[in-house]
């Protein structure tokens, strides 16, 4: 897909409004999908996740848009053979891998929730398994739990959204260290912040935190203070934000361009 560098400076401008407004994107994907926000696998963090989050940094574009690693179906490469996102693919870059047990849930935050063929799972080429989609819309937040226990040890899991309506999908790389043992360590330094889901709506479906569990932790939040990035906040706390006072409804992990402001109602409730 051509994707013009105009579009790209004006990706942000454009896709946020339209998530706060709670818009989806329908058939015309195919053709101007440059300018609008989709999805990605935010828990365990994906690589865009650790890009956005800062816990991987000097990562150009995708950090400021995670959502948007977009390609024709059947690509089997974490930046879906799309040169603007490559450094998804740089191996050189030692990417962390989350320890986890033998069965894994991978949360998928939607920006646009778009008509859903399947969700397809693999490892070194090898589909691992493939959840149905129904060609309906999928919740803002989708959870699949899957069975990692015949792939022990390091490895990259490359997840895939197959849209319905269109030729595309999205793609998600996730580095585990299947059944436990140590973290790897990043090549760059990690950040403090995480960086969190932003659902178009309230998920309908009880689901994990679509914060990203990131290689570092951030600090809890206190009742009643101002909202900031980087900081941990639990369902039912209070923040204050350019003097509005905000309820969170979903736990999550806030990070800068996510404020309270914009995602109303799917993070946050004013009060």
């Amino acid at each position: 897909m051509v994707r013009l560098p105009n579009l790209l400076r004006m990706r942000r401008k454009i896709a946020y409004p339209l998530v706060a407004l709670g818009v989806t994107v329908g058939t015309s994907l195919a053709v101007v999908s440059p300018a609008f926000a989709h999805g990605y696998v935010s828990t365990p963090p994906s690589r865009q996740a650790l890009c956005a989050s800062g816990a991987v940094t000097d990562c150009g574009q995708i950090q400021f848009e995670p959502q948007s690693v977009e390609a024709p179906k059947g690509r089997q490469s974490c930046d879906g053979g799309v040169s603007t996102w490559s450094v998804l693919s740089d191996e050189s870059r030692n990417w962390p891998a989350k320890s986890v047990g033998n069965s894994v849930t991978f949360t998928w935050v939607m920006t646009a929730r778009h008509r859903t063929a399947d969700w397809q799972y693999f490892i070194g080429g090898t589909k691992i398994a493939t959840v149905d989609g129904g060609n309906a819309q999928p919740d803002a937040v989708v959870s699949h739990t899957i069975d990692l226990s015949k792939f022990p040890g390091k490895h990259t899991v490359l997840a895939v959204w197959n849209i319905g309506d269109t030729a595309n999908a999205f793609y998600s790389c996730v580095d585990l260290n299947v059944g436990g043992g140590s973290t790897s360590t990043p090549t760059t330094s990690p950040a403090t912040s995480s960086p969190t889901s932003a659902p178009t709506t309230a998920p309908t479906t009880s689901a994990p935190t679509s914060a990203p569990t990131a290689t570092t932790t951030a600090p809890p939040a206190v009742g009643g203070s101002s909202w900031a990035p980087g900081v941990s906040y639990k369902t039912g706390d209070v923040v204050t934000y350019q003097g509005v006072r905000y309820q969170c409804r979903q736990s999550h992990s806030s990070i800068n361009s996510w404020e309270p402001s914009i995602y109303t109602l799917a993070l946050w409730l004013p009060l």
